[in-house]
């Protein structure tokens, strides 16, 4: 656990949702004081329990006398509860009642479920896989298989992977128009530095490749040295959200060739029975 409470200036950049304060805007509609009450739920990270003021003000930007007050609301709503007077602070049973109730409301997330240990099943047990939904310029894990004592890494429920650089990224985009697409990638593009919005492009370029020869995107070492994986986009006939399934793991236990020959043509029947669309329709 990275904090109980003390000082942590791990301030990642690779697993934080957007900051409430770009979000804020001048439209009428918008309700900043909804959208930075949330920020502070969302500041929570995996293995995380107790979280300070202290550490809720830098990782949403937000001014500390603003942060006490919020998190003063969020404990009388029961969103959060404080360990001691002064102390750090828990989610409540409220914030868990929020989001377990999207999750278990979600017949797509049940159906994943079995779908992604089918996408796992053989000898490999340190393979795992997930599926995601886009949110700003990373994806979500809303569910995720793995075996159990495996040795593998990221895949677990809420983390979040980058869009431009990770398999299950790229296959989201996929699913989007290309307008669309180039739209992402411009404001990703926009505050990075000259390198990074290189990679960026280059993470497109490959995407567009692989999914048009394949009907499913790759990343080998590509955002990590040490991760493959690949991953296709699943759209669901109802609805307009677009989720990604993706298998992989660590590369020395996961080569390309085998992610590739075995696990790709189970990840795309996946994908296909997701999307309620059969296998004359790939």
């Amino acid at each position: 656990m990275r904090n109980i409470g003390g000082e942590d200036t791990d301030l990642r950049d690779d697993d934080d949702g957007p900051d409430v304060v770009e979000a804020e805007s001048s439209d009428p509609k918008f309700v900043t004081a909804l959208a930075r009450g949330l920020s502070i739920l969302r500041a929570f990270r995996p293995n995380e329990v107790y979280l300070s003021n202290q550490i809720f003000a830098q990782r949403t930007g937000l001014p500390k006398a603003t942060v006490t007050r919020l998190t003063y609301t969020l404990c009388k709503l029961g969103y959060l509860v404080q360990a001691d007077p002064g102390g750090a602070y828990r989610l409540g049973p409220g914030a868990l009642t929020l989001g377990y109730g999207v999750l278990s409301g979600m017949e797509l997330k049940d159906r994943a479920a079995m779908e992604l240990a089918e996408v796992c099943k053989g000898d490999n047990h340190n393979v795992a896989a997930a599926l995601g939904e886009r949110y700003g310029q990373s994806i979500v894990y809303l569910s995720t298989y793995r075996f159990p004592n495996s040795v593998s890494m990221v895949f677990h429920l809420g983390a979040q992977v980058p869009l431009f650089h990770s398999s299950i990224g790229r296959a989201t985009l996929m699913g989007l128009p290309e307008d669309k697409q180039d739209a992402l990638l411009a404001e990703a593009q926009h505050d990075a530095a000259p390198e990074d919005r290189e990679r960026m492009a280059n993470g497109l370029a490959r995407a567009r490749e692989d999914y048009a020869r394949w009907g499913f995107c790759t990343s080998f070492g590509e955002w990590r040295r040490e991760i493959n994986g690949v991953a296709a986009p699943v759209i669901p006939q109802q609805g307009n959200a677009l989720y990604s399934i993706n298998v992989g793991g660590f590369g020395f236990l996961n080569p390309p060739e085998d992610l590739l020959t075995h696990y790709a043509p189970r990840l795309l029947r996946a994908a296909r029975t997701l999307s309620l669309r059969p296998e004359a329709d790939a």
